[in-house]
């Protein structure tokens, strides 16, 4: 998902769906350089020049997995796949600069698990699970066994991006200045809160530029195209076979107009809007999460007393969250050890219960809580969606998101723009507007210049591109998937709609998208335009 800035790294458990969001070869599959990006028609488009020969056929050690490191969100091992497969990583080395690849180098992580099936193995499906900021490298391995029915042709195959966990992960703040700024108030209301809101973004980009100023100019979705094809190149594909979720999707859009001729068969889930700008995605993630919670609140609603929240209608199930939030406003709660749970905190917590319907009952339970006074629950689910674990870690995600949506984005807002634009944010979210419209700030100052205002996904003569979207998605509202198809071209994207609740259409479970998307993928058999699955 292109999460904005202000509800920073995409939470794992929602999109994997697959945000919660491989490969081939050190072994298996020729080295050859069919298709080598710089021999796209477009190559020249970002002025890249043409990737040294060292480079695509660079040879990968696949090793047993590590645990993940802090930025990538620790925790142990991958365990073994059904079967004893077990999940191997690697390095790629790619260019720092495409436009000067001669010098210097970064590394990229790589996760795979090989296929099944040798016999009848198609190649390596890359999947890159959104943000952005998500580590695809801790991502693909917690939610692997949700793509076993891919896994009988393909190596599943995830990365983490350039500029996430350990691939040159952006540095901004430490562990203990973010804690102090995810506590701050997010949502300023008279002029002493906005100078303390200002100066606190001047002191997060300052800390990213001090921390990882050589990253930043090359961190954005451009760049990861780019990646893509020449990590497509040493896996041994002649083609690229792609999963996207999320901001996934523009990642997939752009590499398919960058390198048409090289797409093979693509889906893209949970689809961000391409013809959208920041603010425009912002204010329709206001609408999407208010949509969500009205669907929420008339859920629980209708449950009547089972039901933990007061209200016999979803306009007082809602009424009592924004009441809740008005409390917090003025007397922040008791959270966790000797955290407290602000209002900022609880509405980033209520977003983040949002993503899945399968998290609802947790939402239900956070507010009920926190009417009786405990606010642990939905602090806990607020460190999700911003990245801390339960030691008191942050992974890189927020930096990450922060530095490829502004390397990303052209548009920079001062502090009277951006109030200027408040009414219409609260309009179209009471619970969720001011809290995205002041995230509008949070390219403000970045140290480098953003490449466009929205990015050309416009792909003639690519094969067939599966773009799913879902009518329920909070974070990638319903409307992106059709624009996607359209932007994409005629004969190449085909538009499938799933109507759920949640981010993401394939790992709700369902069994005609899953169907649908496995007979793409694995067969080739492309759904008819328009197909419907609820």
């Amino acid at each position: 998902m292109r999460t904005s800035p202000a509800l920073r790294a995409a939470a794992l458990a929602a999109t994997v769906t697959v945000l919660l969001p491989l490969t081939g070869c050190s072994g298996g599959g020729g080295q050859g350089t069919a298709g080598r990006s710089e021999d796209s028609p477009r190559a020249a488009e970002t002025g890249a020049a043409a990737t040294p020969g060292g480079l695509t056929s660079q040879k990968l050690k696949w090793t047993p997995c590590p645990a993940p490191s802090q930025a990538q969100g620790g925790g142990s091992s991958p365990s073994p796949l059904p079967g004893g497969a077990v999940w191997e990583c690697s390095f790629m080395d790619a260019p720092l600069d495409y436009a000067a690849p001669d010098d210097d180098t970064i590394e990229l992580a790589l996760v795979r698990a090989k296929a099944m099936n040798a016999r009848e193995r198609i190649g390596s499906l890359i999947f890159n699970f959104g943000g952005p900021g998500a580590s695809g490298v801790a991502t693909l391995p917690a939610f692997g066994t949700e793509y076993d029915k891919l896994r009988t042709r393909y190596d599943l195959v995830s990365f983490d991006p350039r500029g996430v966990g350990r691939s040159a992960g952006v540095e901004c703040e430490d562990d203990e200045q973010l804690d102090a700024r995810y506590e701050g108030d997010g949502t300023p209301d008279d002029p002493a809160e906005e100078k303390e809101f200002t100066e606190d973004t001047k002191t997060y980009v300052a800390a990213c530029e001090k921390n990882s100023a050589k990253q930043l100019p090359f961190v954005g979705t451009t760049n990861a195209a780019r990646d893509m094809d020449l990590m497509r190149q040493v896996l041994g594909d002649e083609k690229l076979y792609y999963f996207g979720i999320s901001y996934g999707t523009e990642l997939g859009g752009v590499y398919a107009h960058l390198f048409p001729e090289n797409v093979g068969r693509a889906v893209l889930d949970a689809v961000v809007d391409p013809a959208e700008d920041a603010e425009q995605s912002s204010l329709g993630q206001a609408k999407g999460f208010q949509l969500a919670l009205d669907n929420f609140a008339k859920d629980c609603a209708g449950r009547g007393d089972a039901c933990k929240l007061p209200g016999s209608t979803a306009e007082e199930v809602e009424q009592g969250v924004a009441a809740l939030l008005d409390r917090l406003e003025k007397k922040p709660l008791p959270g966790i050890g000797s955290r407290k749970l602000t209002q900022t905190q609880a509405t980033t917590g209520i977003a983040s219960a949002l993503y899945s319907k399968e998290t609802w009952p947790l939402l239900e339970q956070g507010v009920d809580e926190a009417d009786g006074g405990d606010g642990a629950l939905l602090l806990a689910l607020a460190d999700s969606l911003n990245g801390r674990s339960e030691d008191g870690h942050y992974n890189n995600s927020a930096a990450a998101n922060t530095a490829i949506n502004c390397a990303d984005s052209k548009e920079r807002f001062t502090l009277e723009q951006t109030k200027e634009k408040l009414p219409v944010f609260r309009d179209a979210s009471p619970v969720f507007g001011d809290y995205l419209g002041w995230g509008l700030m949070a390219c403000t100052g970045w140290p480098v210049t953003g490449a466009w205002d929205t990015p050309d996904v416009s792909a003639e003569g690519a094969a067939p591109v599966l773009v799913i979207g879902n009518t329920g998605d909070p974070a990638t509202p319903y409307a992106g998937a059709k624009v996607m198809a359209e932007e994409l071209g005629e004969g190449v994207g085909v538009e499938m709609t799933y109507k759920g609740q949640g981010h993401g259409a394939y790992n709700s479970g369902n069994a005609c998208v899953q169907k649908a998307v496995g007979g793409y993928l694995l067969d080739g058999k492309v759904p008819a335009a328009g197909t419907v699955c609820g």
